[in-house]
This record gives structure tokens, sequence and C-alpha cells, in this order.
């Protein structure tokens, strides 16, 4: 602490480090993800080799595992930014349908002090292809909660603050 003292270093939590990777749309394995997900849901397939052999290829080549219905990895904006949604909330198009349509899942949210309001991650059918629409996150016995779909990374998607002059 004394060393780092000079640059404004402080201590942190495990609460702190989870907000930190939720700005930056970083995935926890166990929160984010189940094991049916794929490198694909998560937004990751480019770190996969299209030329090199590795364990799981095959399996990752099965139709089913390559359908653009699945469920992506997103990020999650309340509409009125101030409601944090609740994690494991149904992400769902329409709540006022007597069967509504369930889209996804919230796996993290938080409020961020960063940027004013609170985030949220979730898993959501097609997500990729919905940025920017409007659905709702509903959970047992609560109201329907406005939320837009949005880039999972909600700070620095440039990465301009680890860029050194």
């Amino acid at each position: 602490m004394d060393a780092g003292s000079p640059y404004g270093v402080t201590p942190f939590g495990t609460e702190a480090m989870h907000l930190l990777r939720a700005e930056k749309g970083y995935i926890i394995v166990g929160q984010d993800t189940d094991g049916s997900m794929t490198p694909g849901d998560m937004g990751l397939g480019r770190m996969l080799s299209g030329q090199k052999d590795y364990l799981g290829r095959r399996s990752l080549a099965m139709e089913h595992l390559a359908s653009e219905d699945r469920k992506q990895f997103v990020g999650l904006l309340s509409e009125d930014g101030q409601v944090v949604l609740p994690e494991g909330g149904q992400v769902v198009a329409d709540p006022t349908s007597s069967a509504p349509e369930r889209l996804g899942h919230v796996t993290s949210s938080y409020f961020s002090p960063t940027l004013g309001r609170p985030i949220a991650l979730g898993m959501v059918a097609r997500g990729r292809s919905r940025m920017g629409q409007l659905t709702y996150v509903t959970r047992l016995g609560g109201r329907p909660i406005p939320a837009r779909i949005a880039d999972p990374c909600f700070y620095d998607p440039a990465g301009d603050r680890q860029k050194v002059d």
C-alpha cells in the first residue's frame, strides 16, 4: 500500500472485482455460463482456430450448436437507468402475453458507480441480432422491468484505457 500510495492504489474486494469484470463484459464461468454454452454463444468463436484440430472441434460443428437461434451473451440495460435487473430474471419479449416467449435470462447484475447506472449481463436467444431491442425482465411475482439489449462491454469498449502512449 505504501509503494502504491503515490498512484492512488486502494484495496478492493471480490464484489469490486465482479463489478469491474462485468463493466468490461468479461464472463465468470459457472455464473454467466453453463455446460450447454459454446465459445460462439459467448462471442468468443474468433478465438477458435479454423485450421488446427482441438478437443471438441467436431462437437462444435454439430448443426444444433451452430444454430442462430441459440442464446447469445449480451448486455442488458434497464430502460429507466435506475432499476437493477434481478439476477436469474427471465428476459421476455411481451410480458402481457398469456404465454410470454422466454428469450433468455439475466446472469449477472450490478449498479455501476463509474457509469452511474445499473448494468446486467445475460443470455438471450439471437441476442447479437437484437441489439437495441426493448425486452422485459420478469421475476415470479414481480412487475416486468423494461430493458434494452446492448453490447456486453459497457466500459471502454475500444480498450483506449489500456493503451500506452
